[in-house]
């Protein structure tokens, strides 16, 4: 009973995560980068937050009776072990995302990054820059992490890792931005295996996405 129930939540999950995927690749195909004053718009902060609350729905109707222990929703056993685990991997990982942009442009191709401040449209910047460093962490997290690898679990660590990494990737809908993504979701499925908590994750997730933001707007 239990083993039917984890295949129909997790076809639900894969057609969740596909459809994102072929929605967002088909967008990026057909539209082409998001404009580049995208942060500067309140209609990107609330599209986003809208987004984000259909998948969020969409999440926990699927997760519906799995326990927040089986959605790693718990604190980790030793949060200093915890945290000083992240805070390495997530220094690796700037270091190794930097020089992956030197040579693929992923950043340039999401097109999310502003390409200088403007002052004149602070409460936009801020509205789009909680999104993307509070909402989608933690949903995005919740969906990959959290039910996607309770649900992969079950087919060894390895495939739990790799396939919330692969689905994440796509997930964004880019091509030469696709290897840094993969070794984004390689690296924060490390640390939900290693600590069996999603908050390390979720705050890795939200320093990175702050940092990029932060360089993005000094340059």
């Amino acid at each position: 009973m239990r083993a039917d129930l984890d295949a129909r939540k997790l076809a639900g999950w894969l057609a969740l995560v596909g459809s994102l995927a072929a929605l967002n690749y088909a967008s990026r195909f057909t539209s082409g980068k998001p404009p580049a004053d995208s942060l500067y718009r309140y209609d990107t902060a609330f599209s986003g937050i809208v987004f984000y609350a259909l998948t969020l729905g969409i999440v926990l109707w699927i997760a519906r009776g799995l326990t927040r222990n089986e959605l790693g929703l718990r604190a980790p056993d030793s949060w200093s072990r915890a945290l000083g685990f992240a805070f390495g991997m997530l220094v690796a990982l700037l270091v190794a995302e930097s020089l992956l942009e030197t040579i693929l442009h992923g950043a340039r191709e999401q097109g999310l990054e502003p390409a200088h401040w403007d002052s004149s449209k602070a409460v936009q910047f801020a509205l789009n820059a909680a999104v993307v460093v509070i909402v989608a962490p933690i949903v995005e997290e919740l969906t990959f992490r959290g039910l996607g690898f309770r649900l992969l679990a079950p087919l060894g660590s390895v495939v739990a890792v790799l396939g919330t990494a692969v689905a994440f990737a796509a997930d964004h809908g880019l091509v030469e931005g696709f290897p840094a993504l993969l070794l984004f979701g390689i690296t924060v499925a490390l640390v939900r295996l290693r600590t069996g908590s999603l908050y390390p994750g979720m705050l890795l997730h939200a320093s990175f996405n702050a940092f990029a933001l932060a360089v993005a707007v000094a340059r």
